[in-house]
């Protein structure tokens, strides 16, 4: 019998992490556990996870990191290699902690990382797939411009109010996402051996304008990965396709996951055979 209940808390470590789950536990289907970007959380993933549990028959778990949405606050400044220990330290726990028997990890930029340096770097059989959502593999010259001008903005105008609408603690969000990236040590950061360590598919959702990433992105997964890599660019879907172009997205996000499933007997497709 699972302990998660529709949402509530985990602890994990000293933190105290919000969580949403939608649909079956993980004792009763396969789990998508959806890592959310930089800046997101729980609630900022709107109605997104509701629709992709509708759409697959999966159980959907949706967590915000320390730092962000009402989870407790992250130790300031962050290191370089946030993203890799968020992977490699906290994420096993939370698997762990919510019973994560099978299912597929689904990240959207900085939590599309985060999964892909977790499934390269653990080798978890329980994992089946990766959806990715504009990643990051590397860093390129537009993502620092684009994180530099929405420091700008956080500070001019009154995109701080919008966020602490998000976040309980909206300067320890921003500025230990912010501060990160603007590093200039985060210039050399890059994850393309987690890539070539990848032995599950994985499904690529992203525009060609997403001004945080270029397609350079999707060229790297295709040209290190010994995996199936499935590629969904979608026009007008910005860095956050679930938001903006929301749609085409489900559809991706979900067809993919179902081939998957059903591949091991779960899923919607299996139940329709």
């Amino acid at each position: 019998m699972s302990i998660l209940q529709s949402s509530g808390t985990l602890s994990i470590d000293s933190s105290g992490l919000e969580y949403r789950m939608i649909g079956p536990t993980p004792d009763q289907a396969p789990t998508i556990v959806m890592l959310h970007e930089g800046l997101g959380c729980v609630g900022l993933w709107g109605d997104f996870p509701d629709k992709l549990q509708a759409a697959t028959g999966a159980g959907v778990f949706v967590y915000s990191r320390a730092g962000y949405g009402t989870s407790s606050k992250a130790e300031l400044p962050r290191p370089v290699s946030y993203m890799h220990d968020e992977a490699l330290d906290v994420l096993p726990k939370i698997l762990d902690a919510i019973g994560f028997r099978r299912g597929l990890l689904l990240g959207h930029s900085d939590g599309a990382s985060i999964a892909t340096i977790y499934a390269g770097g653990v080798q978890d059989h329980r994992v089946r797939g990766l959806v990715l959502i504009a990643p990051h593999f590397v860093v390129e010259d537009i993502s620092v411009k684009s994180v530099a001008e929405i420091g700008q903005a956080y500070a001019t105008t009154d995109l701080k109010a919008k966020l602490a609408r998000w976040h309980s603690d909206v300067d320890n969000a921003f500025r230990g996402w912010n501060d990160a990236w603007l590093d200039p040590a985060f210039r050399d950061w890059d994850i393309i051996e987690s890539l070539a360590y990848l032995r599950v598919p994985v499904a690529i959702i992203q525009d060609e304008d997403d001004h945080y990433g270029t397609v350079r992105q999707i060229e790297i997964a295709e040209e290190e990965c010994y995996c199936p890599v499935d590629v969904s660019l979608i026009a007008g879907a910005g860095h956050s396709p679930h938001r903006d172009a929301p749609d085409a997205t489900l559809k991706a996000a979900a067809d993919f996951a179902n081939r998957l499933l059903a591949t091991h007997g779960e899923g919607l497709l299996s139940r329709a055979a």
